[in-house]
């Protein structure tokens, strides 16, 4: 059965220069669970182009983010009852094409909005109402702040208890989610210490706040720490994994807190995960007092309406750096269309990128939207 949809304007089905929307769209499918992006993930070319219900808003992509997990996901991670074929990509930024009836209450053709949902990896997505963000404009920037943003707000809030003067390690500082957690950390006057693999990246994360830089791949971290930092750190917001985490973990002081929001480099690996030294774990944590909390944004959607306020409000007001990394340095050049998704995965396991990969999904020119 077809969903309701709102006939009351047949500009609700039509862009702006009265071309309609079409049939079949291209989007990325799930076709074998995989951690390898490209063996799980195909292109296809004719799907339809999906119909809004009652509540629901048909968006046309202009923007979409990539993140670490793209590949849990690509691989079955989180829900081990899914099958293939599923849809892939987690947060778009485009233009309601077309809405339901009760959906056109609060949204209007044209309007900007954000959301995070599967699926987003495609054309054309549907979106409930409810869970859209409109927007002032279709702005990359505003990506940036759906998931990487919201997860470093939410985790530092709920678990870091930051306060003037505390000693907090950012690990992968220049990455999508590491950008924001050393602004907030700054702004709740801590000082910030940021790891990262090049001395660009060490440049950007100067540009905005961190207060020490260490290239991981020209300067030995733990004993940078060791030396600069004796009574160790109060906080780590831990994203790497693996020896980095135990670093992270010697590095901790009395009563410090390890903040770990993901472990990007067991990610490629079959079972997901690479080795650390767990079976020292709980003397360590005694030794200190310190404790290891993890952090899963799914968990924390009761904070979420609230984070992305007021990150967005910072952000307008111009207090927040939301830098995006399309890719123009990549060997290929910049991430345009739905092909070029596979690219930008792979350029971030390179650890290339400095902020957000985005990709931009270009439009149809025979339309303004």
């Amino acid at each position: 059965s077809r969903p309701i949809l709102d006939m009351s304007y047949s500009r609700h089905f039509l862009d702006f220069q009265g071309s309609s929307i079409p049939s079949s769209m291209k989007k990325l499918v799930v076709t074998k669970l995989s951690q390898n992006f490209r063996e799980a993930v195909t292109l296809q070319q004719d799907a339809p182009v999906p119909l809004p219900g009652d509540g629901d808003l048909l968006v046309r992509n202009r923007f979409v983010g990539i993140n670490a997990s793209d590949i849990n996901y690509s691989a079955g991670r989180y829900d081990a009852s899914v099958k293939p074929p599923f849809d892939i990509g987690f947060e778009g930024v485009g233009d309601v094409v077309a809405l339901g009836l009760s959906a056109s209450a609060d949204y209007t053709v044209g309007q900007a909005v954000a959301y995070v949902k599967a699926g987003s990896f495609a054309e054309y997505t549907v979106v409930s109402a409810r869970h859209a963000v409109p927007l002032p404009s279709v702005k990359p920037e505003f990506l940036t702040l759906m998931v990487s943003g919201a997860t470093a707000y939410i985790s530092l809030k709920e678990l870091g208890n930051l306060s003037e003067g505390k000693k907090v390690l950012v690990t992968a500082a220049a990455g999508g989610t590491g950008q924001f957690a050393v602004q907030l950390a700054k702004k709740a006057k801590c000082h910030v210490i940021g790891t990262c693999s090049s001395d660009e990246k060490g440049g950007f994360l100067k540009s905005i706040g961190c207060d020490h830089t260490i290239n991981y791949k020209t300067e030995n971290v733990e004993s940078v720490l060791r030396k600069d930092y004796p009574e160790g750190v109060d906080v780590v917001y831990e994203s790497v994994g693996g020896k980095m985490f135990d670093l992270a973990l010697n590095s901790l002081a009395i009563k410090g807190r390890l903040i770990v929001i993901g472990f990007i480099a067991g990610y490629q690996n079959p079972t997901g995960l690479q080795p650390i030294k767990a079976e020292l774990l709980p003397a360590k944590l005694l030794k200190k007092s310190a404790s290891v909390r993890g952090f899963f944004l799914n968990h924390y959607l009761s904070e979420y309406t609230m984070a992305l306020k007021h990150l967005l409000e910072m952000y307008e007001r111009g207090d927040l750096v939301c830098e995006v990394d399309f890719g123009d340095m990549s060997p290929e050049g910049k991430f345009t269309g739905l092909e070029s998704v596979f690219r930008a995965v792979d350029y971030m396991y390179m650890g290339k990128n400095i902020g957000k990969i985005v990709v931009e999904l270009p439009h149809s020119v025979n339309s303004k939207l």
